[in-house]
C-alpha cells in the first residue's frame, strides 16, 4: 500500500493478538512500527520479526493505564523516528467475570484503567504530535462497545466509552487533518481468548457469530492498515464492527 509508506506508528499491547498482527501487516507495508508491550519478551519477538522481514522497528515497554508512561513513548518515537503519523491503541484486558452488584472494585478500576483511561492517556499525548503533521489513529473497541453482555460491566462500560471518546475527539481535530476512528471486533482467536476459555465456551462463542467461526486477527489488521492509510481519508469519527455478523442479529 504505497500511500503508507514512510509513515511512522506506535501500536500499544503489539506483542500479541491484534496488536501484533497490526505490526506485521504495516511494516509490509513499509511502516516504521514502534511496539509497546508491558511483555518484554514478546515485544522484542514481534520487533525481531518485523526485522526480519527487513522492515524498521523499536520496542518500547509502556503501561498503558499510566499517562507518564504515553507521554514517554510518543517522547521517544519522535526522538528515534523525528515524527508520528499512526496511534494504534489497541492495549486492552477483559477483567473479572461477575454480576454488576458483585464485581469487584479492584477488578474494576484495573479495566477502566487499561480499556478506557489507556486510551485516553494515548489521544493525550500522540493528538499534540500529529498537529503539524496530520495523522490517524484507530482506537481497538470491541463488539461491546454497541451491545452489552452478562457478567462483564467494566469491559462492556471501557468500550462504550472508546467509542464514545473517540467520536468526541475526531469531531475537535477533524480541521486539524487528524483522523480518529474505532473498530469493533468481534471475538477473535487471540491469547486473551485462546487461553482463557473452555471449549465448550469457545464453540458457544463461535455460534454467536452467524458467519460460523471466531475472527482471526490478521483480518482485524487489514482494516488496522486502511483505516491508517490515505485511502480512507474521508473517513473520521466512525464504529466499525469487524465480527461475523454479531450485531447484525
Amino acid at each position: 500500500m504505497k500511500k503508507i509508506e514512510h509513515k511512522v506508528a506506535i501500536i500499544t499491547g503489539a506483542g500479541s493478538g491484534i496488536g501484533r498482527a497490526a505490526a506485521l501487516l504495516l511494516a509490509q507495508n513499509g511502516v516504521k512500527v514502534v511496539v509497546s508491550d508491558i511483555n518484554e519478551s514478546h515485544g522484542h519477538q514481534v520487533v525481531n520479526e518485523i526485522k526480519s522481514m527487513g522492515a524498521d522497528a523499536l520496542f518500547i515497554k509502556a503501561d498503558t493505564s499510566r499517562a507518564s508512561d504515553h507521554e514517554m513513548l510518543v517522547n521517544k518515537t519522535i526522538e528515534v523516528f523525528g515524527r508520528l503519523d499512526i496511534a494504534i491503541n489497541n492495549a486492552g484486558i477483559g477483567g473479572p467475570l461477575a454480576p454488576t452488584g458483585e464485581y469487584p472494585i479492584d477488578g474494576w478500576q484495573q479495566v477502566i484503567d487499561i480499556n478506557l483511561s489507556g486510551v485516553f492517556y494515548g489521544l493525550r499525548y500522540q493528538i499534540p504530535a500529529m498537529i503539524e503533521n496530520g495523522g490517524a489513529i484507530v482506537n481497538i473497541a470491541s463488539i461491546l462497545g454497541a451491545v452489552g453482555t452478562r457478567f462483564s460491566p467494566a469491559y462492556v462500560a471501557s468500550k462504550h466509552g472508546v467509542v464514545g471518546l473517540t467520536k468526541a475527539a475526531a469531531l475537535e481535530y477533524a480541521n486539524k487533518g487528524i483522523r480518529i476512528n474505532s473498530i469493533g471486533p468481534g471475538y477473535i482467536k487471540t491469547p486473551l481468548v485462546m487461553d482463557s476459555l473452555d471449549k465448550d465456551t469457545l464453540d458457544m462463542l463461535v455460534g454467536l457469530h452467524p458467519i460460523g467461526r471466531l475472527g482471526e486477527s490478521s483480518e482485524i489488521a487489514e482494516l488496522i492498515l486502511w483505516l491508517s492509510s490515505t485511502q480512507s481519508s474521508f473517513v473520521n469519527g466512525a464504529y466499525f464492527p469487524i465480527d461475523g455478523g454479531y450485531l447484525a442479529q
